[in-house]
């Protein structure tokens, strides 16, 4: 694998860790944390530093432990081909149950985000930066 090979196999695992924590989320309304991350994967004899979980979820190392993988497959209940997005691999059925709802929570986040950074924002601006980010949800 290519030093460019890994490092978007390494976004793509982000991306889906991402997702997976968003599906989480939809599911019991709270994010799982690294602690309970790590717990359930040293329940399977694998251990997961918070750097390496970092480095996981932001996409800037991808790791190929295969116990690592596995055991993150089991957390999230997918597949560790889903997980590492390999060719042909169905996106699971509760992925796709919940994408909708996830793509509105990301695009409730930016909005709320955009409205406290933006601080002092004539409504009109900020409906049209509403609208500009509803499209744009829409498109993806």
């Amino acid at each position: 694998m290519t030093e460019d090979d890994d490092r978007s196999a390494a976004q793509d695992l982000a991306k889906r860790l991402r997702l997976l924590l968003d599906v989480s989320i939809a599911e019991s309304g709270a994010e799982p944390t690294y602690a309970q991350i790590a717990a359930f994967l040293e329940s399977r004899g694998a251990r997961l530093s918070r750097s390496r979980w970092t480095y996981m979820v932001n996409g800037h190392r991808y790791v190929r432990d295969p116990v690592i993988v596995d055991g993150l497959a089991a957390y999230f209940d997918v597949d560790a081909p889903f997980l590492l997005g390999e060719e042909g691999a169905p996106t699971p059925e509760k992925v796709n149950a919940q994408i909708d709802l996830i793509r509105a929570m990301r695009a409730a986040r930016v909005k709320s985000y955009a409205a406290r950074t933006l601080g002092d924002v004539s409504p009109k601006a900020l409906q049209a930066i509403s609208k500009f980010l509803d499209e744009e949800m829409t498109q993806t």
